[in-house]
Parts: C-alpha cells; structure tokens; sequence
C-alpha cells in the first residue's frame, strides 16, 4: 500500500525547447534511491518526473507546470496520499513555486536556482504555507547562489514558520563533497515530513530556531552515521 509519494525533479536550464537532460535525471537517482530504501516500511514510492522540456522559460515557468501536472498524476493513480516535491537546481525552484498543490506536504530543494535580475520580481512564498520546507545550499556554490536561497527563505519564514535552511560548508553546487550527509539529511526531512518519523535533532531544532539560526544551520560531518544500522 502507497503511503506516500516523493517526485523528484531534476535540473534544467533557464531558456530551453530542448528535451529533459538525461544527465540531470541520473544526477537525481542516488538522492531516488536512498529515499526509496528508507522509505519502504512506510509504503513510499518514488517517482522521477520527466520535463517536457528542460527550460524554465520565463514566465511559463514549464518545469512548475509539470511539477503540477506529476502531482494530479499521483492523486489519479493513488488517491489521497503525501507528496513531497524535491529538486536540484531548477528542479529546486520548481519545488518550491509547485508547492501550492493540495497533495503536496513537504518541499525538498537542494541548491535552487532562483532568479537575481533588477526587473524579476522575487520568488513566491505564499504557497509554502502549511508545508514543511528543507532548502539545502553549498557555500561554494557558483552556479546557484546560497544567498539568493537564505533570501528566499528568510521572507518564507515570515509566513511559514516550517521552513529551514542548511549550509553544507566549502560545498559546491553538485554537493558532492558531503554527499552521504546531504543524503541522510534529506532522507530525514522526508521520512519526518510525511511520515509519523521523528526528525533527527538537528532538523528539529532548525525548524524550531528563529531566523537566521534556522536558516544558516551547519551540516554536520557524519550527520546521519548514528540513524544507520
């Protein structure tokens, strides 16, 4: 029995027609897998979203709208169960913006790329009301800027007291370099999240920390080994 669904969406591009990157689905597939695995005792399915295209494309905000579309999926072929929309990069800020669907609990977004023009206006916040939110950002990250996210999230905070932000220190934008900890972050937030799972402490204490205590939290070296059997 299905007792949860995460959809992972993978990275794009900012202005694009071509079709979804092969190469952003496999980087999603570990981060897939771990929480598959994890998430079996509880009857959680993972379902990688497939982009119709992999360009954001201004205004349309395409990689949003198939968020959208792969959320009424799971409601037609599941019912009423959790959702929980995780993403990297562009992925990330599809998460994010998709998360005014009904179906949708949690939001997972690992370095998300968000828009840093003078005439843009900012990122929504409104729809992350009521959700649980984890954004995860390397410091060394040159391709999506941690400040950009830490912004996004101080103004969601405002309205949205479940939200919390950690910083993987010297990280880059892949997060490879802590890989197994953002793992085991990312595996927590979602098993407590959709789940009657207790968050590890560290999760729980950044959701209940004001900002920016809650918004710059430290990932841990080895966070997680002690949750391992």
């Amino acid at each position: 029995m299905v007792g949860g669904v995460v959809l992972l969406l993978p990275d794009g591009e900012a202005d694009s027609e071509r079709g979804p990157s092969r190469w952003a689905l496999g980087r999603s597939l570990p981060l897939g897998r771990s929480l598959a695995r994890a998430g079996s005792p509880y009857g959680l399915v993972v379902h990688p979203v497939r982009y119709r295209v992999r360009g954001w494309n201004g205004a349309e905000a395409r990689l949003a709208a198939d968020a959208t579309e792969a959320a009424e999926e799971v409601v037609r072929r599941y019912g009423d169960v959790p959702v929980c929309l995780a993403g990297h990069g562009f992925g990330g800020r599809a998460a994010l913006r998709a998360a005014d669907h009904a179906s949708v609990g949690s939001v997972l977004a690992l370095a998300p790329w968000l828009p840093a023009g003078e005439h843009e206006p900012p990122e929504p916040v409104k729809q992350l009301v009521g959700r649980q939110v984890l954004i995860v950002h390397g410091t060394n990250d040159q391709r999506t800027s941690p400040d950009l996210s830490y912004r996004l999230a101080e103004r969601a905070k405002k309205v949205n007291r479940n939200i919390c932000r950690f910083e993987v220190h010297t990280d880059g934008n892949a997060l490879r370099q802590h890989h197994a900890e953002v793992l085991a972050l990312a595996t927590d937030f979602v098993l407590g999240s959709l789940f009657p799972h207790p968050y590890a402490r560290p999760v729980a204490d950044a959701l209940a920390a004001p900002p920016p205590l809650g918004l710059r939290m430290p990932l841990a070296a080895g966070f997680g080994r002690s949750l391992r059997p």
